[in-house]
């Protein structure tokens, strides 16, 4: 059964998760011709293998910490943080701590 999507208008709310952190999973919050938000969950100790992105890609953490790889360096992202790439940039993620991360991907017209 696919997760309902936010339609336009509607609120959705991202503050932490809190105490739910552990067992929550990565949902897709919205997605549009052009943009694509997701509520991306990585626990301690999970690795996101290097990968490229289909558009430019913002990403803000909410809560957490995370090392974040891009363009040959280590970054860490805690809550608070936010990180831009530009289309295709090469990057991966790994979980410091439990982490919830907002992204943003801009996606190309087609």
């Amino acid at each position: 059964m696919a997760i309902p999507h936010a339609k336009p208008g509607e609120v959705v709310d991202v503050r932490p998760l809190g105490s739910a952190l552990a067992s929550a999973q990565t949902a897709t919050l919205f997605r549009a011709e052009q943009v694509e938000v997701r509520r991306l969950v990585v626990p301690a100790g999970k690795e996101i293998a290097e990968h490229k992105a289909k558009g430019e890609i913002v990403v803000y953490c909410l809560e957490g910490r995370v090392a974040y790889t891009a363009f040959g360096k280590t970054h860490n992202l805690d809550a608070g943080k936010l990180l831009y790439l530009p289309t295709g940039e090469p990057h991966s993620v790994k979980g410091i701590e439990n982490a919830s991360l907002l992204l943003t991907i801009l996606l190309p017209k087609h």
